[in-house]
């Protein structure tokens, strides 16, 4: 198989990084009570990981260049806050509601592991410019898809009898856990 098309369906099935790996289970499970903001976060981390594998592969030339690797964290650090804080300025004027709907989860993509996560795999696993980026924008579809496809369950159990128990956070815990053993089906793909 060629290198992008396992990178693809390594990062959107296999080895997702939430369901297979479990980052980013805080705005998996607090922004996933609806399918349309679910699909706006997804956007948004996508559009955040996508870059920030973009600039911090370039950076890392640099820090290679100048034989300062070990600024390598928080250089990173500091790419992923610059480009929240343009996606949450770009997300107020654009789409209020949406601004709105994300409310504190929007600020956490700062913090949410997957988008450092993302940045650092793609440098030890030694992937160019081209592939850093494509395994930056697939894992993020892949947090994507995983948050929508919770989103949608959620939606559906809301309108469905069930014990008391299970409503809310416990049912959503327990989807969890059914759709990360669903996606461990595909680590035979690759």
């Amino acid at each position: 198989m060629s290198t992008f098309l396992v990178i693809v369906i390594g990062q959107i099935l296999v080895n997702n990084y939430v369901m297979c790996q479990f980052y980013g289970i805080c705005p998996f499970l607090g922004v996933s009570k609806r399918v349309d903001t679910a699909l706006g976060m997804g956007m948004a981390v996508t559009f955040v990981i996508t870059i920030a594998s973009f600039v911090t592969r370039l950076l890392q030339f640099a820090l290679d260049a100048l034989s300062l690797q070990y600024l390598q964290t928080i250089v990173f650090i500091l790419v992923i806050a610059v480009l929240v804080q343009v996606v949450e300025s770009a997300l107020k004027k654009l789409s209020p509601s949406l601004y709105q709907a994300l409310g504190v989860y929007l600020p956490l993509i700062t913090t949410n592991c997957v988008v450092l996560a993302v940045a650092q795999k793609n440098i030890s696993t030694g992937y160019g410019l081209l592939e850093s980026t494509l395994c930056g924008f697939c894992a993020a579809l892949g947090f994507t898809l995983a948050l929508v496809l919770l989103a949608g369950i959620r939606e559906r159990m809301e309108e469905s009898e069930m014990p008391t128990w299970m409503k809310g956070f416990p049912g959503a815990l327990i989807m969890s856990g059914l759709m990360a053993m669903a996606f461990m089906g595909f680590n035979g793909l690759i």
